[in-house]
């Protein structure tokens, strides 16, 4: 976008040269850039090589006459908006008229007199310094709307991210994928985990004799209390089906501690679900909760088909999780000696002894956490 000069460029357009000498003393005077042109097509190739300001532009010339002109110069989309002068005759009357339609912004009789010349001339630059101060707030504007439609753009594809990212992930750990741009984080890898698995003591005998809905009301009242606690403990939610839940710590993003925040986490879910028993056992319902935990190195990343990916762990510290938490009586925490050899310092175990499980060739060491020692505090890592 040009902007006016500094001083201001006057084109000044006569094909007597003793006109043009006039108008250029009475405007030099006012520090004004002076141009010059003694015919129409002159005066067409200095307005598109020089953009001037303001353009002074006699009627009656060779060549090309000023309504021609003035008609040419207003028509060029290329060109930015200049205001145009015309000067005429008195006796011309007509030619005025015509140029006025041609697009001229306004005009001045000969002889030209200086009072009338110097007030029009900054009257037509004031408007000129206005339409470019406009071009210019019209422009910086549509820029700021193409960034705004790109901001949008962007933040609505971040939404979705976020809002798929959310089924899997604790709102802390979506934000942080999706603020690194860190969909490559959900690529196939491998890492050492700590698994959860919990599910409700006697659930598959409740859901065959009880109500729908009061199996749905069991239902609502164990994903609402579990999951406010996956999510402040920002655990991965691998999957939930019916009373079985199964979460992992230390993917996609490294945590600190990843066991300690697992049976953390377990025991406070214990004590949440404990409410809830006794309150389901008012209504007849005889539930208990169980809780397996098990550490060790999983491939993980999303599966699925297109629309309905999960992100997913495989590896035996999954399939072990399962089959403590399968093992487990009502409010049991089994875990396995990797796992208590990071959290020894934390909680008190009873030692239940090796248990052979299915899919597994040896037995395995099998430990029931209790309780916290004295002094620590349950918290969320």
């Amino acid at each position: 976008m040009a902007l006016m000069g500094k001083p201001p460029k006057v084109l000044v357009v006569d094909d007597n040269p003793s006109n043009v000498d006039i108008l250029k003393t009475r405007l030099s005077v006012h520090g004004y850039e002076i141009l010059t042109a003694t015919d129409g097509e002159q005066a067409l190739r200095i307005a598109r090589e020089s953009r001037p300001d303001l353009i002074l532009l006699d009627i009656m010339m060779p060549k090309l006459d000023g309504i021609e002109v003035c008609s040419r110069l207003k028509s060029d989309p290329e060109l930015p908006f200049v205001p145009i002068i015309v000067m005429s005759a008195k006796s011309n009357p007509e030619d005025v008229v015509q140029a006025l339609e041609a697009g001229a912004d306004e005009y001045l009789s000969k002889p030209i007199n200086q009072t009338a010349l110097v007030a029009r001339v900054k009257s037509m630059l004031r408007i000129k310094e206005l339409q470019n101060t406009m071009a210019e707030q019209a422009a910086q504007l549509a820029e700021l709307n193409r960034r705004l439609e790109e901001r949008v753009s962007e933040q609505a594809g971040k939404l979705e991210r976020l809002s798929y990212l959310k089924q899997f992930f604790s709102p802390h750990l979506a934000e942080l994928i999706v603020s690194a741009g860190g969909e490559q984080l959900l690529e196939s890898h491998r890492r050492e985990i700590t698994v959860v698995f919990c599910d409700l003591r006697n659930f598959t005998a409740f859901s065959h004799t009880a109500e729908p809905e009061d199996v749905m009301w069991v239902l609502r009242d164990y994903h609402d209390a579990l999951g406010a606690l996956v999510s402040d403990f920002e655990a991965t939610l691998e999957h939930y089906a019916g009373d079985g839940l199964m979460v992992f710590f230390n993917d996609p993003v490294p945590c600190r501690d990843p066991a300690a925040r697992a049976v953390r986490m377990a025991i406070a879910m214990r004590e949440s679900i404990e409410e809830l028993i006794s309150k389901w056992s008012e209504r007849g319902f005889a539930l208990g909760f169980g809780v397996g935990i098990a550490l060790g190195y999983a491939t993980l990343g999303t599966i699925g088909f297109k629309g309905q990916l999960h992100y997913a762990a495989v590896g035996s510290a999954a399939n072990l999780a399962s089959r403590l938490c399968d093992h487990a009586t009502q409010g049991q925490i089994l875990i396995t000696r990797p796992v208590y050899a990071e959290v020894g310092d934390l909680i008190e175990v009873e030692q239940l002894g090796d248990v052979s499980f299915k899919g597994f060739r040896n037995p395995v060491a099998v430990l029931q956490v209790t309780r916290l020692k004295r002094g620590t505090e349950l918290g969320h890592c």
